[in-house]
């Protein structure tokens, strides 16, 4: 249990790790997942270390992953993924990979570049066969004698006249069908009305072979006269991105064309469909490893950048990493090494050397799949000094239950603790669908944290008599309205006649004791509900919220006793625990005090304890309207304030001044050790090393102890006047023999 509620106790160790062996005893550590290696080569640039190249090998490779990866989801092919974590290849292994890969990217590309050029032909032909057949249609329609009148304006009125019929010339195309209007009026007004335009919506969505969007196009022709208003035709149908088609002037031709276009549409459906089944076929195949292929590249991707992280000997044989590691797994870390080793068939076994560190190790805290969801929550508001006391197994109770004071609904609470238990018993297969909604996600990897949030919410529920919103009345109200009508004279017209009607508790029968359990019932049909239910939560929540602060200030006890910081005790949790004591833990006092010294006959008297709270801070007791709860009750107040008060300097000031006390004394210290260091002729050695011995003993001495370095002072003193020196040599003598006691801690 000590690993729970404390971060684990790490190591800084060395590795020494055979070049042959490196990779593969890299890869042993990152499957056991206990080290976190540290750079040792920080000035170098990443661009500079030695396996650059093999990085750069890796995420080449999971950048053509990434590609395969996306053809199989835009072709809607389910991707398998067993939850198989395969072995990592071995450096060998990687030229099969990138072969293998370069082979499928190479080879979708090619089909996507031929599927891609066979589109954009069909698309062609199909553009083509739709315009022959509207373009029939319209000459058709230009046929009957009862239209031509409608194409009269285009007729020189001279030529008219003689009877000849002028030749007019047309262009035929398709356009996206919502640019027709805008189309429409531009020709209109670039041309002054002297184009005639018919156009025809194409009933099918033709797909486009770039995005392979269906896009909705329309077939247009338009009649024009001369060779100026072709040219400005032309460059409007360009300017609106209008595929224009060549269209023979007699039905002969357009007949004979549509017949080669119609043969060649059939070809190319039948060399496309056999192009996408055989793109199918290699994203299939590939749907089927690709989500292994990833795990191997990342991890071959991973070993290489944690190499990157190593020293390299001069010899080039031997790799020099360091790491921090829990105390604990050093066996299973060596083990790791070992099957490392023998994995890589190197005869030179990898070493594992303890390290002495005065840095501040990394916080580690080991979790299981239950208290996983809780640790993060703690994590979030941030991550706890190396060793301190880990507040996730008190999370454990205190967050799902506050949450529940706060929740407190019987039935909700039913319906999250049956999704928690549905989420639990079905983990297995809920982790091996690797679900990728973010949000399902999310909620699953907290489903123990919904089960006891849950399962404190029906009790919380209970507690309040809540279910969706209703009470139920389960053992019957303690309320009785009989006694009111013999009492107060009450009839059945008293009850018809009066929307509102107060029971007194006062009034024997009336009330007949609490409810077995939570709130009565009745209160859900009382008009005083909300005051009655806020007041009572209000009081609750601020009793727990006190009981939950007063709990963590404790917890940082354990903390300072055990890195040894009695002025955090002395100065920082003791005026904690008084000052919230004082007036905190006072208000938590006089609630329950008011619960039990009021009852149904005196609560008409009962003085509200927010009044009373705030005017113990203003000093004020001349409120005559709220009485004092007990006697004697404004000096204890005045004594509670002014202790609060004092504790506020004690938890501020105190300490400061001890730290720069202590400080300016160390600084003393050392300089008077340099100043021995220097004057080796000015002193006799013996005396010299006492006095170095003594002050290396008094900076390492407990800061509370170093008014005893005062001597060292005084001796300096005597000894450059160079009297007195046996004397003082005798004393040296004692003080050394005492310093020795008092090193080994011995309290003489």
């Amino acid at each position: 249990m000590g690993e729970l509620f404390r971060s684990e106790e790490m190591t800084l160790a060395q590795l020494f790790l055979q070049s042959e062996a490196a990779y593969c005893c890299v890869s042993e550590l990152g499957e056991l997942g206990k080290v976190q290696f540290r750079d040792l080569n920080p000035d170098v640039n990443v661009f500079q270390r030695k396996f650059v190249n093999e990085v750069r090998r890796c995420e080449e490779m999971d950048r053509k992953l990434r590609f395969v990866e996306k053809e199989i989801r835009k072709a809607n092919i389910p991707i398998m993924d067993t939850g198989e974590n395969p072995e990592v290849p071995f450096p060998r292994d990687m030229i099969d990979l990138e072969a293998n890969f370069e082979k499928i990217e190479n080879e979708l590309k090619e089909i996507n570049t031929n599927q891609e050029a066979l589109k954009r032909n069909f698309l062609e032909l199909t553009e083509l066969k739709f315009i022959l057949r509207k373009t029939q249609q319209f000459f058709d329609e230009m046929a009957d004698p009862d239209l031509l009148e409608e194409s009269s304006s285009l007729l020189e009125p001279s030529e008219m006249g003689r009877g000849t019929p002028l030749r007019l010339g047309f262009v035929a195309g398709v356009i996206n069908r919502e640019r027709i209007p805008t189309f429409e009026r531009m020709l209109w007004r670039v041309c002054r009305g002297n184009v005639f335009l018919r156009q025809a919506e194409i009933e099918n969505p033709l797909e486009d072979p770039v995005t392979g969007d269906y896009v909705h196009k329309s077939v247009f022709i338009i009649f024009f006269q001369g060779d100026q208003l072709k040219n400005r035709v032309k460059k409007i149908c360009e300017g609106f991105r209008a595929s224009l088609y060549p269209c023979p002037e007699t039905p002969q031709e357009r007949k004979e064309m549509a017949s080669g276009v119609n043969t060649r549409i059939d070809d190319l459906q039948m060399v496309l469909n056999q192009t996408e089944d055989h793109r199918q076929r290699v994203l299939q195949a590939a749907a089927k490893n690709i989500r292994v292929w990833f795990i191997k590249v990342r991890k071959m991707k991973a070993i290489y950048h944690t190499l990157n992280l190593c020293n390299i000997d001069v010899t080039q044989k031997c790799l020099i990493a360091e790491v921090w590691c829990p105390v604990t797994d050093l066996d299973s870390i060596q083990f790791a090494l070992r099957r490392g080793t023998e994995h890589s068939g190197s005869t030179v076994p990898s070493i594992l050397n303890r390290m002495q560190t005065n840095q501040t190790p990394p916080t580690y805290n080991k979790t299981n799949k239950f208290t996983y969801g809780f640790q993060n929550i703690v994590d979030a508001y941030g991550i706890g000094t190396y060793r301190e006391i880990n507040p996730a197994p008190y999370t454990i109770i205190t967050f799902p239950f506050l949450f529940a004071v706060m929740f407190g609904d019987f039935g909700h609470g039913i319906l999250m603790t049956l999704f928690a238990v549905w989420m639990v018993l079905r983990e297995s297969r809920l982790l091996s669908q690797k679900n990728e909604n973010e949000m399902f996600s999310t909620v699953f990897s907290g489903r123990y944290i919904i089960l006891l949030m849950g399962v404190f919410s029906i009790y919380t529920g209970l507690i309040y008599n809540d279910c969706f919103s209703k009470s139920l009345n389960i053992f019957g109200s303690s309320w009785s309205v009989r006694p009111m009508f013999s009492l107060y004279n009450w009839t059945d017209e008293t009850l018809r006649g009066n929307p509102v009607l107060q029971l007194n508790p006062a009034v024997p029968g009336v009330f007949g004791g609490p409810y077995p359990f939570g709130i009565d019932p009745i209160w859900n049909i009382a008009t005083n509900k909300l005051t009655f239910l806020n007041s009572f939560k209000m009081k609750m929540s601020v009793i727990l919220g006190i009981i939950h602060m007063m709990f963590g200030v404790s917890l940082s006890l354990f903390n300072h006793t055990y890195f040894k910081k009695p002025l955090n005790i002395y100065f920082g949790f003791i005026p904690e625990i008084i000052f919230m004591t004082s007036l905190f833990g006072y208000l938590v006092i006089l609630i329950f005090y008011k619960w039990t010294a009021y009852d149904a006959h005196t609560s008409e008297k009962a003085p509200s304890l927010l009044i009373h709270f705030i005017n113990m801070f203003l000093f004020s007791y001349g409120d005559s309207s709220n009485a004092m709860l007990y006697s004697g009750q404004k000096g204890i107040q005045c004594f509670l304030v002014v202790v609060a008060l004092l504790c506020v300097p004690w938890m501020l000031l105190f300490k400061p001044l001890v730290l720069r006390h202590q400080y300016l004394r160390r600084k003393h210290l050392v300089g008077v050790f340099l100043l021995l260091k220097d004057t080796r002729f000015f002193f006799p050695l013996r005396a010299r090393q006492f006095l170095i011995r003594y002050n290396e003993l008094c900076i390492r001495l407990h800061p509370l102890k170093t008014h005893l370095c005062h001597i060292p002072a005084c001796a300096l003193d005597l000894m450059k006047k160079k009297f007195f020196f046996k004397p003082m040599c005798l004393l040296l003598e004692h003080l050394d023999s005492a310093l020795s006691s008092l090193g080994t801690g011995n309290k003489s």
